[in-house]
This record gives C-alpha cells, sequence and structure tokens, in this order.
C-alpha cells in the first residue's frame, strides 16, 4: 500500500454536532469534575476530535455549591487575584467563594484546563454552571452525563 494513499482528517466546524449535557456536581471533587467537563467541552470524547476545531459539546453544571475537595484543602486553598496595582493582591478562602460565588470554582478548574488561546475561550463559553438544581436550558433538552 503506497504511504500517500493516507489523508489524515480534520473536522470542520460545520460538521460538528453538539450535544447538551448536564452535571450534578453534588458531591464530586472539584478537579475531576473540571477534567471530565473539560474532555467534553474540547471534544475529545469524540471519534471526530481535531485540536484546532472547536467539535466540544455543551456541558450544564448543576448544584455547583456541593463540589468538595479532598483531604484539608477546604480549609487551606485560596483564591489569588493581582489589580496590576501597588498592593492590589486580593486573596480570597475557597470556604468564602463556596458560600458567595460557587459558579467560580468550577469555571476557573475548567479554564485552567483548556488550551489558553482564542479557542480556549470560545469553548469556556460552552460551559454553563447553575448553583442549585435549577438551570434555564431545559429547550436545549440536555441529557444527563454521570462521571463515576
Amino acid at each position: 500500500m503506497d504511504h500517500n494513499s493516507f489523508k489524515t482528517f480534520s473536522a470542520k466546524p460545520f460538521e460538528v454536532e453538539a450535544k447538551w449535557w448536564v452535571i450534578d456536581a453534588s458531591g464530586l471533587v472539584v478537579g475531576r469534575l473540571a477534567t471530565e467537563v473539560a474532555r467534553l467541552v474540547r471534544g475529545k470524547h469524540k471519534p471526530q476530535f481535531t485540536p484546532h476545531t472547536d467539535t466540544g459539546d455543551f456541558v450544564i453544571v448543576i448544584n455547583a455549591e456541593k463540589v468538595i475537595l479532598t483531604g484539608n484543602k477546604e480549609n487551606v486553598k485560596e483564591y489569588f487575584h493581582y489589580s496590576g496595582y501597588p498592593g492590589g493582591d486580593k486573596f480570597k478562602k475557597f470556604k468564602d467563594v463556596k458560600l458567595t460565588n460557587p459558579e467560580f470554582i468550577i469555571e476557573n478548574a475548567v479554564k485552567g484546563m483548556l488550551p489558553k488561546n482564542t479557542l480556549g475561550r470560545q469553548q469556556l463559553k460552552k460551559v454553563k454552571v447553575f448553583k442549585g438544581s435549577v438551570h434555564n436550558h431545559q429547550a436545549q433538552t440536555p441529557e444527563p452525563y454521570v462521571i463515576q
């Protein structure tokens, strides 16, 4: 067989069909949840995965306030933000963020697992995180996705 007969498949954006998944975050570890969400959003679970094309699905995460961390991280973990000005560094404890803005915890973890470029920012928009078990995407008929 001639070596030139093999062609590399590259998915085009209009060829990709995006599904909607809903994941219940109750009792799940943040990092393991984020890994699975990032995999679905990038499209790595599909045979037509193409690194430079958005082949991923939409993911709805509900019950964001019920995620957990392993070990003592619940008390120790901090989120850091720097404004760019002298003395402009801000630290927020995980426990405080979980009470005030639990959506940020999951979005931030998934963001860190996506490519740091235009494609990664586009894929991050496909992640919809909600506090509580109610979301406003029933019209998309999302299928439940279970993480083992």
